[in-house]
Order: structure tokens, then sequence, then C-alpha cells
């Protein structure tokens, strides 16, 4: 259980930090962050949240917007993993959960 909670967790900490680099090249780059080999890589990273967060989101939600909805998706899921992964070392120990 603590290890899934793990995977949860550094799963979702990975794809935040690339939506994160990925927004900050974007800023950087400017109207050719898309050329940017650096935004290539994190952009790949980061599709498949982007993907299933434009699949849960209505029709309204522009497109420039699904990048904010994945990260706040993300987040959230972060925040309960880390909460979930809490409850459960304090449950059986603190001890048991290094």
């Amino acid at each position: 259980m603590l290890t899934a909670l793990s995977l949860v967790k550094l799963v979702a900490e990975i794809a935040l930090m690339a939506l994160a680099g990925r927004w900050l090249l974007t800023m950087l780059a400017g109207a050719r962050h898309p050329q940017n080999l650096f935004w290539q890589i994190l952009d790949a990273m980061v599709r498949p949240f982007l993907w299933t967060a434009r699949r849960i989101t209505p029709r309204v939600v522009i497109d420039r917007h699904v990048p904010l909805v994945a990260f706040l998706i993300l987040a959230f899921a972060w925040a309960g993993a880390t909460a979930w992964r809490i409850a459960h070392c304090v449950e059986i120990g603190i001890h048991l959960c290094r």
C-alpha cells in the first residue's frame, strides 16, 4: 500500500514539474516555443495528462486552459496521495514508513 501511494505521489510530482517547466519555457521562448527541444520533451511527458484532462472537461473549456485543468487535477491527486500516505503511516506506525 505504501509503495502504491508513493508511486502515485511520484508520478504526480514529475508531471507537475514538467507542466511547470513547460509553462516557464512557453513564457521564455514566446511564440517559437514549439520549436524548442526542451519544450518538446516536456510536452511529450505531459501529453497523456493533457489528453485525460481534455476528455474530462466539457467542450466549453478552451484548449488554452486544459494545461491548468491538468495541473489542478494532478495537484489534487498529489495532495490526496500525501494525506492518504500520512494517515496510513499513522495507522501502521511511523517507524514502518521509512
